[in-house]
């Protein structure tokens, strides 16, 4: 089998990464966004190549080309050595004679074709790694149970990732067992469960007690840390890269007379179901609804579209002016219907070939083709930050602008990192639209607290479930 080397030098804090991964067949990689985490993976099966007979590199599917770059960065692996897998264009001579597999890790979900060729080639002499591992997070999940019991045979095995608990020791649980059962030491979900995790409780439509998947309380955090610290190397950014720090500022604007009519609409709606009946879904909907709203629009039911005129697309214009001429920017709307808006409208002011739309609806071939285009001096790309927001290196634009955001705090971090890392030499200029009197600034407030949207609002509801304090829950509601 040919021997192949690496052609960039490692970073001095990605030495001692290696250094603490290499005795062991398993380990992590915990490290911030933009620290370099995949060239430490590459070091590590460099220095072990001579044991295992394929590299199996799980990555979303979004991510698979940026893989494969970096691989052609840093190594001297010829391109026809590096498969890249596509569901329904599987061929079995180009996969079978390459030594490293750039596999979606969304595949292994239902693309029969992926999970029947994987299981096949993956040997005691592999070594597979799955990236953004946090995919992996959910032990009920398809793609969660077939790689880990696939991998399970696999001689080594590796995780990396810049957000291993973003919902906190629960993440923990499935990365490790993909790792190895031994870590942890339990058997089952259930087991570690039982012992480290206490679950939310409500009453049923019968007056049960049940649990529901909530996560209110960790036990016996030290343990689980003792029990993962021989296996995981973590560095934060702050400590080991000197970078430009990072400036924020926001634009506020208000609503149309037609928006805040379609906004009080949809609480209302959430008003006419039984308070006693309110479950996280309908929150979540709730929020979905009035964001949608003050971006223009509202998918009130399946099917249904309603518009509402708005200045959100008015006042990215008039932020983009105050940008200097000619500097890239990124903008992150969470919507596709948003995407295609701020499109138009950016094309109709400084011309289609200057943007760059980057989201699911479109192919990986023509989001590849308008990366490109953008890397190649385009303006402005238009991406959600559930596709762009996790892998990129975007160090080319020095301003993003956050047209709407996400109501994770961890996205909000992994979408301002696609250009504060390594090579970044430029202060990166973070702007936030926000629409005042609206769901916009308890989102916003949420985040600048490091904490999920979502999450903050369901406690606070929560805080007022007897029957006694309804009239609080309802104001609580109004007051979005």
């Amino acid at each position: 089998m040919t021997e192949f080397a690496t052609i960039t030098d490692l970073m001095p804090h990605q030495h001692p990464a290696v250094a603490k991964m290499l005795p062991s067949r398993v380990g992590a990689l915990f490290m911030d966004m933009g620290t370099g985490k995949s060239r430490t993976l590459i070091e590590l099966a460099r220095l072990r190549q001579h044991k295992w007979d394929r590299l199996f590199w799980f990555t979303p599917c979004a991510l698979r080309d940026n893989v494969r770059d970096q691989l052609l960065t840093h190594t001297n692996l010829p391109p026809e050595s590096i498969a890249v897998w596509r569901a329904g264009r599987l061929r079995r001579a180009e996969i079978e004679r390459a030594r490293v597999h750039v596999v979606g890790i969304e595949s292994m979900s239902s693309a029969n074709s992926v999970i029947f060729a994987y299981n096949d080639l993956c040997t005691p002499s592999s070594f597979v790694a799955v990236d953004e591992s946090e995919y992996i997070k959910g032990n009920r999940a398809k793609r969660t149970q077939r790689i880990t019991h696939m991998s399970a045979r696999a001689r080594y095995r590796a995780i990396l990732t810049g957000t291993p608990f973003t919902q906190g020791a629960v993440d923990l649980y499935s990365q490790m067992q993909f790792l190895s059962p031994k870590i942890l030491g339990y058997r089952s979900f259930w087991a570690f469960a039982n012992n480290h995790l206490q679950f939310e409780e409500r009453m049923d439509e019968r007056g049960r007690l049940r649990r529901t998947g909530r996560v209110v309380r960790t036990f016996n955090s030290e343990y689980l840390a003792a029990r993962i610290a021989p296996y995981v190397y973590q560095v934060r950014k702050d400590e080991c890269i000197d970078l430009p720090s990072k400036l924020y500022d926001g634009v506020r604007f208000s609503m149309t007379e037609e928006q805040r009519d379609l906004y009080e609409r949809a609480k209302n709606e959430l008003l006419e179901v039984s308070y006693i009946e309110w479950q996280p879904f309908h929150i979540y909907r709730l929020f979905t609804s009035l964001q949608t709203i003050v971006c223009g629009f509202w998918h009130r039911t399946p099917g249904e579209l309603l518009t509402a005129r708005h200045r959100r697309v008015d006042v990215l214009l008039a932020t983009l002016a105050q940008i200097p001429p000619g500097e890239q920017v990124v903008i992150w709307a969470k919507y596709r219907y948003a995407v295609e808006q701020i499109t138009e409208a950016l094309s109709e002011t400084y011309g289609a070939d200057q943007v760059c739309p980057y989201h699911g609806d479109i192919s990986e071939s023509a989001r590849a083709a308008h990366m490109e285009r953008w890397r190649a001096g385009a303006r402005f790309l238009v991406a959600t930050q559930s596709i762009g927001g996790h892998g990129l290196t975007l160090n080319e634009a020095a301003y993003m602008v956050f047209y709407a955001d996400g109501f994770k705090y961890a996205e909000r971090v992994q979408a301002e990192d696609r250009n504060h890392r390594i090579g970044q030499t430029r202060r990166p200029v973070y702007i936030t639209l926000e629409c005042m009197d609206s769901i916009d600034e308890r989102v916003h407030k949420a985040l600048r607290r490091k904490e999920d949207a979502l999450w903050s609002f369901q406690k606070q509801v929560d805080r007022y479930r007897s029957e006694k304090l309804r009239q609080s829950a309802i104001q609580l509601v109004r007051s979005l």
